[in-house]
């Protein structure tokens, strides 16, 4: 087994962060959260020889989920996650795509496997904790690698911000408590890509971050 390894691709006007994490050695990986530019993703991943085993979503808004389905066709893998509560979003993602003037260019996503708190995933031996948290979508679920101290963290939290809570099954102080309760004790020295802009590590969030002055593990 290598090193777990990450790869972005910004995607779409939303500029969201598809992430590829895979093994330094055998380049086998998984695709989180494809959004859209479902052909500059598949680009990246055969200049890079990625083997792709699974897209693995954070939650079913369209800017992260909108690309799943065309991904999981071009190459023929399953969809895991997010969590159940997030079945609305992601069956109505077409909706969603009308609603920013993008008619036509999603299809509504059919995860193969749904997560719950407390399961594992796993690729060429990097395991991944799943954790629930909502705030920013009823199903939100994160991926924490314990090895690499790693996390992605989808829409949960950004460097120096949070997730929204003003679209459908936002809540705020709910996604504060999901933080407070699944993020924070994973640890200071936690490294996390984020659905949006540069990454972070808990710690600086904990101790810097605006929105979470005053919120404590």
């Amino acid at each position: 087994m290598g090193q777990l390894q990450a790869g972005i691709i910004p995607v779409t006007a939303f500029q969201q962060n598809c992430t590829i994490l895979f093994d330094s050695e055998s380049k086998k990986g998984v695709v989180i959260d494809p959004g859209g530019d479902v052909d500059q993703i598949k680009d990246v991943i055969e200049k890079n020889a990625i083997d792709v085993t699974a897209i693995w979503l954070t939650h079913g808004h369209i800017d992260h989920a909108g690309g799943a389905m065309d991904l999981k066709d071009a190459l023929d893998v399953e969809i895991i996650g997010p969590h159940r509560d997030d079945l609305p979003l992601l069956s109505g993602l077409e909706d969603q795509a009308a609603m920013c003037g993008l008619d036509g260019a999603v299809r509504n996503v059919t995860p193969d496997k749904w997560l719950e708190e407390g399961e594992s995933l796993a690729f060429d031996g990097h395991a991944f904790e799943v954790y629930h948290c909502p705030g920013h979508a009823p199903g939100h679920v994160i991926y924490y690698n314990r090895a690499a101290k790693f996390a992605h963290v989808g829409d949960v939290l950004f460097s120096g911000s949070i997730g929204r809570t003003d679209l459908p099954g936002g809540d705020h102080q709910q996604l504060l408590e999901s933080i407070r309760t699944k993020v924070f004790p994973l640890g200071d020295d936690v490294g996390f890509i984020c659905g949006h802009g540069p990454g972070g590590r808990i710690g600086e969030e904990r101790r810097t971050n605006p929105f979470l002055t005053g919120l404590s593990a």
